[in-house]
């Protein structure tokens, strides 16, 4: 056979690769279990199964090498040990085969050996596309091709959504699913030492069949590419949503600073996510739902929500659970009211959620009615809670009118509309398949639901094409002392208190005379971080013999001590760091600060660089808001002076991005309108400057 000559384009060469015409499936009861499902689907391409000793497998007969193939097969299965797939995922490479899966494990995730393995494993495919090692491989519903060597759920489909996950039993998993939506692509990656999800989703973007993406993921590898498919995904209108695990393991946290230690790397992840565009969940059922109104429905423009339901305690159920999972319920103005209730018994009270009792229950005309003066009032979607009656043994006539009246109600007002069981087991499956083919999203679970719906609009919401910083900091870090800190800042436009070091109690007093009381003083040393746990702050000093005696004591402690004027006026104070995640590079916390830092769960996290108005939303979004506007009559604070500190701390952060390990502004005491901002105290971690040769 000649070989094929190699392309350079990934995603070109994994359209062979996953829309196969010709498969050749190596090694035993994998390969043959492949042959099985292949008839399954329905392929009606070729299958060439390989192996040394085998007469026949599944019923199909065997060539004993890849040599006598009798052409060059578009995919290939490698269902053999670690060491042998090397061999073999060489052999077809030259070749000229259009992508395989790697089957066996025992590469990179088993430690230092196999590590290298993978790296022999990539080499030998020489630029050849692989799906793994440690892979399931991949299902084409759309093309009814799979390289997939177990059992599965789902049928053909013309039209679905795509599933790109690290995990094979999880996709085996989610083939399963009886919630009325159409899968097209299923592909696993295994340790993706060749196809990343970013290679995965340009992939499948090629195909106009797909509706949008989901993405199961256990890590991050390449954030610029993924960012990149991501765009290339909201430029062709396919919404993606994704499942990151991990949420509960925390960061790398420094000792010296509260700022790492507040931010775990899921709040990177998270500040990724919204910075690019890319939706999450965090549970299976919550993908799948969500998938399927990105399917049915694509993304919505916002969060409001409309309940329908025959019962108060359905309307109480989804009143609390609506906002904890950020969705508001649309206002009714007087006229959408008035409408409702045109349409109702005086008995009804009027509102949203609505409980619009059982009055027109059985009666189709009278339901639809008070459905489309509901959807008229402008929620982004609206739902009808309705949890059928088991179909084997009961009657869901009563039910079916209902859910009929809600498609009638959309087609009347062009809303979008869903059903939704708060108990995932009453939607029957045929009535989802009905609801979806109708353009009406079945929902299976109440908290699921309403995930998905948040999930949606966070696809729809605008992103951020600012670069990802993931550079690698250079060095090891040293710890500056506050003065030397803040000397840096000031540098760069952030405002700190006017003082001096001073090595002797008197040089101390004379500096408080010189810059005016009230004064603070502090012991100056690189190695004391917390200052206020061991006493080396002395607050409120009015006199210099005041300031003398309290330098004396700590002087006792370092060699230096720094004296600075009190700052006054403050009308809140805030915490603003700098951290570095090892993948998402440089990221900013913001905060409520002070003692309030560890105390008070306030924070929220942007990476690096954000504009403007990302962190002026960020600020006016903590609860220290409340008195940065002046609470209780208190004055307002000068928020756009600390905007501007922020945004001086981030230039600063920028300007030293390879040798920044972190920094930490805390408090930055904001003082009231139009008294600026100022950095009581400055704690950094910078490598050492390059020498210049």
């Amino acid at each position: 056979m000649k070989a094929l000559p190699p392309s350079t384009d990934l995603a070109a060469r994994l359209d062979r690769l996953l829309r196969p015409r010709s498969i050749a499936v190596i090694g035993g009861h994998a390969a043959a279990e492949i042959v099985r499902q292949s008839k399954k689907l329905g392929f009606s391409g070729d299958i060439w199964p390989v192996h040394p000793t085998h007469e026949n497998v599944a019923g199909k007969p065997v060539f004993k090498t890849i040599a006598d193939l009798p052409g060059i097969p578009d995919a290939a299965f490698i269902g053999v040990n670690r060491h042998a797939s090397i061999d073999i995922i060489a052999a077809l490479s030259a070749i000229g085969c259009g992508g395989a899966v790697a089957f066996a494990s025992g590469f990179a995730e088993a430690g230092e050996t196999g590590r290298a393995l993978q790296a022999e494993l990539l080499a030998a495919a020489n630029g050849m596309p692989f799906l793994g090692p440690n892979c399931y491989g991949f299902l084409n519903y759309l093309d009814r091709s799979l390289v997939w060597p177990d059992q599965f759920g789902g049928l053909p489909v013309s039209r679905g959504v795509a599933i790109i996950t690290q995990s094979g039993n999880i996709g085996l998993n989610l083939t399963m699913h009886r919630r009325a939506l159409p899968i097209g692509y299923l592909i696993t990656l295994g340790n993706q030492a060749c196809i990343t999800h970013a290679a995965a989703m340009h992939a499948v973007l090629d195909d106009p069949r797909i509706t949008a993406i989901g993405l199961h993921m256990e890590g991050l590898t390449d954030p610029n590419a993924l960012a990149a498919a991501i765009a290339c995904a909201r430029a062709r209108g396919v919404p993606v949503v994704a499942l990151k695990t991990g949420r509960s393991a925390a960061g790398a946290r420094i000792a010296e600073s509260h700022t790492a230690a507040m931010a775990s790397s899921d709040t990177v992840v998270n500040a990724f996510f919204r910075r690019i565009g890319l939706a999450r969940v965090n549970s299976v059922p919550a993908l799948l739902e969500t998938l399927k109104l990105l399917h049915i429905q694509g993304s919505l423009p916002g969060k409001t929500i409309s309940s329908l339901s025959c019962s108060g305690g359905e309307a109480a159920l989804i009143a609390d659970a609506a906002g904890a999972a950020g969705l508001n319920f649309v206002a009714l103005s007087p006229d959408a009211a008035a409408a409702i209730a045109a349409t109702l018994p005086e008995l009804v009270t009027i509102s949203n959620p609505l409980d619009y009792h059982t009055f027109g229950w059985r009666n189709r005309t009278a339901l639809t009615a008070t459905f489309a003066a509901m959807m008229r009032a402008g929620a982004d979607l609206n739902l009808l809670i309705l949890d059928f009656p088991r179909p084997e043994s009961c009657d869901t006539a009563d039910w079916d009118i209902a859910a009929a009246a809600m498609q009638d109600a959309a087609q009347a007002t062009g809303s979008r509309a869903a059903v939704l069981a708060t108990l995932p087991d009453a939607m029957p499956e045929a009535h989802a398949i009905s609801l979806a083919a109708q353009g009406i999203v079945p929902f299976f679970g109440l908290d699921e639901a309403l995930a998905a719906i948040a999930a949606a609009a966070d696809a729809g919401a605008p992103a951020t094409d600012a670069p990802i910083l993931v550079g690698a900091v250079s060095g090891q870090p040293t710890l500056f002392s506050e003065w030397h800190g803040k000397r840096l800042l000031a540098a760069h436009g952030v405002t700190v208190p006017q003082g001096a070091l001073a090595h002797t109690a008197a040089a101390a007093g004379a500096t408080a005379v010189d810059i005016g009381f009230p004064v603070a003083i502090k012991a100056s040393c690189a190695s004391i971080v917390h200052k206020t746990e061991l006493g080396a702050v002395i607050l409120n000093l009015y006199t210099k013999a005041d300031v003398e005696a309290a330098a004396t004591s700590l002087l006792r402690l370092t060699g230096e001590v720094l004296v600075e004027c009190m700052v006054t006026g403050t009308a809140a104070e805030l915490i603003v760091g700098v951290a570095r995640d090892a993948t998402l590079g440089l990221y900013l916390v913001l905060g409520s600060g002070g003692i309030l830092a560890e105390l008070v769960a306030d924070t929220a996290t942007l990476l690096l660089p954000a504009a403007r108005h990302e962190i002026a939303t960020t600020v006016q979004g903590l609860r220290v808001a409340k008195l940065l506007a002046g609470f209780r009559g208190a004055p307002a604070a000068d928020t756009e002076a600390a905007i501007d500190t922020i945004i001086a701390i981030q230039e600063f952060a920028l300007s030293h991005e390879t040798r920044l390990h972190d920094l930490e502004v805390n408090p930055l005491m904001v003082r009231t309108a139009g008294q600026g901002a100022v950095a009581a105290d400055v704690l950094m971690r910078l490598s050492p400057e390059p020498a210049h040769v």
